[in-house]
């Protein structure tokens, strides 16, 4: 647990080939099912302040409480998962805190010196999510999510789901 953010509630990895991605952790870890969607539509997006037309596919599903993330741009705007691609990286990118207090926790990442990277919003203005940089290794970027409107609900269905999954149907495609 963070003492300065909470409980670590999902690991994003940035992925060349999501559908492989999928594969492997339902093949190998028996991880599942996976909830896809192949064009996330965002309210807005910002990277280092200025709006950036990213196109990206995630999927998420998870183990226990933890939720995994896998995330593919699929175009050359500006992001921190482009950044990380382009540094030679896949793989874990980031970790996640998810609130009910989003601008309560924005403060507090601000105030302890992290830079914001990227941010944006997906579904409304209680689906807000902010990437924080930082000088550390790869993997170790901080995302604060804000779960008090509909995505809490879609992150609780999908755990719950996990929770008994028998192993059929490892793919459930979104929107």
């Amino acid at each position: 647990m963070s003492r300065l953010f909470g409980p670590i509630r999902q690991n994003g990895y940035v992925v060349r080939d999501i559908e492989a991605a999928m594969s492997f952790w339902t093949e190998v870890h028996g991880v599942g099912p996976w909830f896809y969607v192949d064009r996330v539509q965002t309210d807005h997006f910002l990277y280092r302040g200025e709006a950036s037309p990213v196109e990206m596919s995630i999927a998420l599903a998870n183990s226990g409480d933890l939720q995994l993330e896998l995330i593919q741009q699929r175009n050359d705007a500006p992001s921190m998962y482009r950044d990380f691609i382009d540094a030679g990286h896949e793989g874990l990118q980031h970790v996640a805190y998810w609130t009910t207090e989003f601008d309560s926790l924005y403060q507090r990442a601000l105030g302890s010196g992290l830079t914001l990277g990227h941010e944006g919003q997906i579904g409304g203005p209680k689906g807000r999510f902010a990437y924080f940089s930082q000088q550390g290794h790869p993997g170790s970027v901080i995302e604060i999510s804000d779960i008090s409107g509909s995505k809490g609900d879609l992150f609780a269905h999908i755990r719950d789901t996990a929770r008994g999954w028998d192993g059929t149907d490892p793919v459930r495609r979104v929107g």
